[in-house]
């Protein structure tokens, strides 16, 4: 427990010094160790020059992702997206632009700072169908089924507990809805222990999921159509890449229906056994192999075999 919290504590800490130095002097920040901040690997760097050219220079330059989420979740007019660990905003302002006025981007982050940040970057873009929130990714404090669409920019790396990430994304999604996200994910040969040789946590290396280890835990929350796809070697072993599933709708009807269907037929038989097992209709109406324990049978609890034709 202690680890836990000491590895979160030193992520707060390190994306609260990022958001600092970008209100202080406009500079950049990055994910990476500090000798890679200016490489094409983290950053702004992976947005197009349209989209940065469209945003507040400070939105840009807070961007600590490894990837370009917006780009990949198709989003459509009219859609409600959640960004997961929003930083200084740069993928909510990109999604708002996305769904239109009317849609809905929301962004949630745990540090103060960040959210102050993102915040004034949303105001200086006049974006009006934005709204950032304080938590945790484990544990977001939005409605269950509220979002149609989930993304995230190099942030589950960070996570203590994926599968918590994992499954709380789950619960957010509408029936039917869907991620994409950017991450730093190791290949399936790398051990946890070589991935922390090639990183640090809050580097965004060690605490890196692998290619299979992403899509069993994606399997195991409940997702559909799960995939991992490599876009850009950051260490050995250590790719960017593009996660990307559906929560089925069809799974979700099937268990409606299949709950509707066992209600229904528990209130037919209640309402059968009642009306037809009694001494005046179950000579015409019980099964034959029934009417000894059961027709004519007043008790509270009528024997399993009961059964009416």
């Amino acid at each position: 427990m202690t680890d836990t919290i000491d590895l979160r504590e030193q992520v707060r800490t390190r994306y609260a010094a990022a958001a600092s130095a970008v209100r202080g002097s406009a500079g950049q920040a990055s994910c990476c160790p500090t000798p890679a901040e200016t490489d094409d690997r983290f950053g702004g760097a992976l947005y197009t020059q349209l989209d940065r050219d469209d945003l507040p220079v400070a939105a840009v330059a807070a961007s600590l992702g490894c990837g370009n989420p917006t780009a990949v979740a198709d989003l459509r007019p009219g859609e409600r997206v959640l960004d997961l660990g929003s930083g200084g905003g740069i993928d909510v302002l990109l999604s708002a632009k996305r769904v239109g006025p009317s849609g809905y981007a929301y962004g949630v982050d745990m540090t103060e700072e960040m959210l102050d940040l993102a915040r004034a970057n949303a105001a200086q873009a006049g974006a009006i169908n934005v709204e950032f929130v304080q938590g945790t990714i484990e544990d977001v404090p939005l409605p269950d089924a509220s979002v149609d669409v989930v993304i995230s920019n190099c942030v589950i790396n960070l996570s203590v507990d994926k599968p918590k990430v994992l499954a709380e994304i789950f619960r957010l999604l509408t029936p039917g809805g869907r991620i994409g996200i950017s991450d730093v994910v190791a290949e399936d040969h790398l051990s946890p222990a070589e991935r922390a040789e090639r990183g640090s946590y809050v580097g965004c290396i060690a605490g890196a999921l692998s290619s299979t280890e992403y899509l069993d835990g994606l399997t195991a929350a409940g997702f559909a159509d799960a995939s991992v796809r490599f876009t850009q070697q950051v260490a050995d072993g250590m790719h960017n890449a593009i996660i990307q599933a559906t929560k089925s709708s069809a799974a979700e009807a099937t268990s409606a229906v299949h709950t509707d269907e066992v209600t229904t037929a528990s209130i037919e038989t209640a309402d059968t056994v009642s009306a037809c097992c009694d001494t005046h209709t179950g000579s015409s109406c019980c099964a034959p192999q029934a009417k000894a324990s059961c027709c004519g049978n007043t008790s509270a609890t009528l024997p399993a075999s009961c059964g009416c034709q």
